[in-house]
């Protein structure tokens, strides 16, 4: 297996990537600055550096890639297409060039909520909508997927399990960043994890129970 990765320099973009090279996966990532790249990323990562809305070079960026991790998301910003271009077109490109590759897992991180229309998040320029979309988009193609919908990101570790749950089922609620990519990983590697939407957050009074029986627990 080879993963390529998009959004690898983001706060969960990269420990999605420290995971994989801690399970002995080789990555490819794609990059928009490389001297980020070079000092935030594990030194044994193969670093491309390109963007998603560049569709000419997605085909040649992902190679020999055997699956696709979607860790993208648009930044705060005055730009109010910006959301529209990263969370829609960007993953749209995405999708479109896995197909290209024969891509055999596509997983993506999303986010709670993305559903609720009128939740303040869609106050910046609709970024919840957008992901909504994206995430239709991959549903239909026809690739072998796994949406991840995480709920608020932490980057400090939170006390307490796992929970897991099909979509439109959790509304609030937290979760560190490195678990959002230790459930991205594993999805990779477990067949009840294919073609379902997962909302993810770590619960104080829930039992941790292994990410793989949890996987089997949702419909």
């Amino acid at each position: 297996m080879k993963a390529f990765v998009a959004g690898a320099t983001g706060q969960t973009g990269r420990h999605i990537v420290t995971e994989l090279i801690k399970r002995n996966i080789p990555v490819r990532a794609l990059v928009r600055n490389l001297e980020l790249a070079k000092q935030i990323l594990p030194p044994d990562v193969e670093i491309v550096v390109g963007d998603i809305l560049n569709v000419s070079a997605l085909d040649q960026a992902i190679a020999d890639c055997d699956v696709l991790i979607c860790a993208t998301g648009a930044k705060p910003s005055l730009n109010a297409f910006q959301p529209y271009l990263v969370d829609y077109i960007g993953t749209k490109n995405l999708v479109n060039a896995a197909k290209a590759k024969n891509i055999k897992h596509f997983a993506i991180v999303s986010s709670l909520c993305v559903s609720k229309f009128l939740h303040p998040l869609n106050l910046f320029w609709l970024v919840l909508f957008w992901k909504k979309q994206a995430e239709r988009y991959l549903q239909d193609s026809g690739l072998t997927y796994t949406i991840i919908r995480p709920g608020g990101l932490l980057n400090y570790e939170k006390q307490g399990g796992l929970v897991m749950s099909s979509a439109d089922t959790l509304f609030e609620g937290s979760i560190p960043r490195t678990k959002v990519a230790q459930v991205t990983v594993d999805a990779l590697f477990e067949e009840s994890a294919k073609n379902k939407l997962l909302e993810i957050i770590v619960q104080a009074d829930q039992t941790d129970l292994p990410i793989a029986e949890l996987f089997t627990q949702v419909a």
